[in-house]
Order: structure tokens, then sequence, then C-alpha cells
């Protein structure tokens, strides 16, 4: 008999690593060996999770809350998400719409199954989150990236998302504040390329995690408010984790209607079974005691809007560095091009010389960026961005 192992499937053969968790990783083993490492990988407020969400799945957890949950959710917490669609962002929303998952990203994951096949195509408007292309290949379907860049302002035009579709088409993935580029659509362009989607009978995956974290007076929308065609095409995925502090809880939420929330909950059912009970009656908090909620998420935005405008004027204080200002999320994407290295080389050079952690903007698909993630303390950021001018000095 052969000793050759057997080989892998297709899936583990063709899917990469998470680019950010790896720096992030790496990043967190040069600390553990005692250096002085400036992370600016992680995508993961640095403030706790709020205090009475807390306590809520401690609670729980003395109420016995620890058992079996309905796939879909809770009832009272889909209920409350529902209620906050319906209130806030004026889209009739039901509980039978609503699923929780065991993370954002698993949300978006099972959006792609739910709707996209072999031989489908999905489009990726880069700079796009690291995940979307793989997940697009592990569902069996084809991703077609169509990049926009800072002449853009890092948002695809109806005319690049027109020129992209094919007969393959069937779902398009939208990310309204972006991960990496802090980018927010206008109610003016998203209606735009809402209206391209509906013509060409596109799914569309929004993923609206960043929905809260909004700067300068921008105000949030979803493709799902525009119309009713929109609101039967649209699937909604968000999450726990970058709101409200909550990034181990692993919650996601989607919102979808009620035939595909029906068929995501019975794929998570064969997949997951629930999302954690107790962390959901912890989560649910985070509607019922609105008043903590607001002055949490307030206390963060404080602290972000003030990081962003620091890391801003320090990026463009840089020669050779052009960075555009961002609207939302807690990332910038500077453009390094000038620099003549390639973005990964650029990142590599700058940990191992200076200590300082970034993740390069080809991994998001777009060649000549860095993300630079400003959920971090001020002293550190500053810290960086000294390391970040010395090390630019030398090339």
């Amino acid at each position: 008999m052969s000793n050759v192992p057997a080989p892998l499937s297709t899936w583990v053969l063709n899917v990469s690593p998470s680019p950010t968790l790896a720096v992030d990783a790496k990043a967190k083993a040069l600390k553990a060996a005692g250096e002085d490492v400036c992370g600016f990988a992680a995508g993961e407020p640095d403030f706790d999770t709020p205090a009475h969400i807390k306590e809520a799945a401690t609670q729980a957890l003395r109420d016995g809350k620890t058992k079996y949950a309905p796939t879909p959710g809770i009832p009272p917490l889909r209920e409350a998400i529902a209620a906050k669609y319906s209130e806030t962002y004026n889209q009739p929303t039901k509980a039978a719409q609503v699923v929780v998952s065991p993370g954002g990203k698993f949300s978006c994951y099972l959006t792609i199954l739910a709707v996209c096949s072999s031989g489908d195509e999905v489009i990726v408007p880069a700079p796009y989150w690291v995940s979307y292309p793989e997940m697009v290949k592990l569902a069996g379907a084809t991703p077609k990236v169509v990049v926009a860049t800072d002449a853009t302002g890092f948002k695809l035009t109806p005319e690049m998302l027109e020129a992209a579709i094919t007969p393959r088409s069937k779902l398009i993935i939208l990310n309204s504040p972006s991960n990496p580029s802090g980018a927010v659509y206008t109610v003016e362009e998203l209606r735009a390329l809402t209206a391209v989607a509906m013509k060409h009978n596109l799914y569309i995956m929004s993923d609206e995690i960043y929905e809260h974290l909004l700067y300068d007076g921008v105000q949030h929308v979803s493709p799902a408010s525009f119309s009713d065609e929109a609101r039967e095409r649209t699937i909604i995925v968000s999450g726990f984790a970058k709101t409200f502090a909550m990034t181990g809880w692993r919650l996601g939420t989607l919102v979808a209607p009620a035939a595909i929330a029906k068929s995501v909950a019975e794929l998570q059912s064969q997949m997951t079974s629930n999302a954690t009970t107790f962390a959901q009656w912890g989560a649910l908090a985070a509607y019922t005691e609105k008043d903590k909620t607001q002055a949490a998420l307030e206390e963060m935005l404080v602290a972000f809007d003030r990081r962003r405008k620091l890391v801003h004027e320090g990026l463009n204080s840089i020669d050779g560095i052009d960075c555009l200002l961002s609207k939302g999320a807690f990332y910038l994407f500077p453009n390094v091009s000038s620099f003549g290295l390639k973005d990964l080389e650029f990142c590599e050079r700058l940990l191992e010389s200076e200590k300082v952690a970034a993740v390069h903007g080809s991994a998001f698909g777009t060649e000549g960026f860095l993300r630079i993630s400003y959920a971090t303390a001020d002293e550190t950021l500053n810290k960086g961005l000294e390391r970040l001018a010395r090390f630019c000095g030398t090339l």
C-alpha cells in the first residue's frame, strides 16, 4: 500500500488564509517575545464590551440559559433586531426575516451559500474585505473583482458595475462603511448602484457591520430602503463585534426576505446549530438598555473620530504618502505606491525594522496601499506614526 496521503479537497487547496489575522498574529507573537510593537493591523476596537451587555450575559449564565436555542436565534433578540430595521431605517421587517449567526463573517458566508451556485459570478468591488473572494470560492462560485482606487474615493460607480455584469452574474457585494478604506456611499451613489443591480436581477449582499461608526454628519443608508424590489433582493449582514466591541462574542446578524432567511437558517442548522445562547441574551441588552448602549457608542465614536483625524494628518505629513479622509469604520487606506516597493514588501520591512504592523493593500485587492486601523490607543498611534515616518525617510 502507498504511504502517500490522499490529496486534500479542492476547497482547502483553493482558499487562502486571512492576511489580516496573519499579520495580527505575527504582531502579537513579537509582543509576546518582548518587542515593542505598534499594531495597526487588527480590525478590533480597543474598548471593552459595555458593562450592561456583559452583565446580561453573566445573568443568563446564572439563569441556566446554556442549552440549545432556536437555530435562527432567540425570539426576543430576533424581534428586537426586526424592530430596529423597521423603526430606524424604515424597512418593514419581521422576526422571521432575521437570523443570528456565530459571527458577522459567518452571516456573509451563509448569504453567499444561500444564493450562489457553481458557475455563478459574484461581483466584488475592491478594495474589499479579505474574506469576500475566498467565501465566494468556497461556495463554488467565481469572484469577479472590480477595482475602485482613490481616484473614485474607493467607490464603485454605476458604469463600472454595468461593465462587470455578465449573464453569469448573480450577486454583488457592497460594504458601506468600508473595510478597509472607511469609504461611505452617499444616498445618491448607493441608489444608482442599486438601480443597476435591480436592472440585471442581481442579489445584493449589503455588509453593514460598521453602520454606526460614522463621522462628519454622514448618515447610514441601506440598499433595502430604496424600493420593495430592492428589499426583496437585498440581504443585509451585520453583527455586534464592531459597534459594541464584541469581537470575541461571535454574534452576527442577517436580515433578508423571509424565504432567504429560512434557507439560511436551514443551512446553519446543519453547520453550527445556533449561535451561543447566553451570548445572545447579552446582546439583547444592547437593545433593551438603549441609553447605556448609546452612551457607550458615543464614547467610542469620540475617541475614534479624534484618532481618525490624528492619523490622517500624520500620514499626509509624511513625504510620499497620500491618504483620503475616511468617513466611517476605523480604518485609513493610505497610498504608498510612490516609494517603488510592492506593498507586501513595504509592510514586511516596516514590521522588521520599526516594529509597526500594518496590512498591505493587495490583501484587499488594491496594490500600492496600506490598511491602517486606528482602533488603538493614542500613544500607540503617535509612536507608530513617528516610526512610519522614519521608515519612509530611508526609502
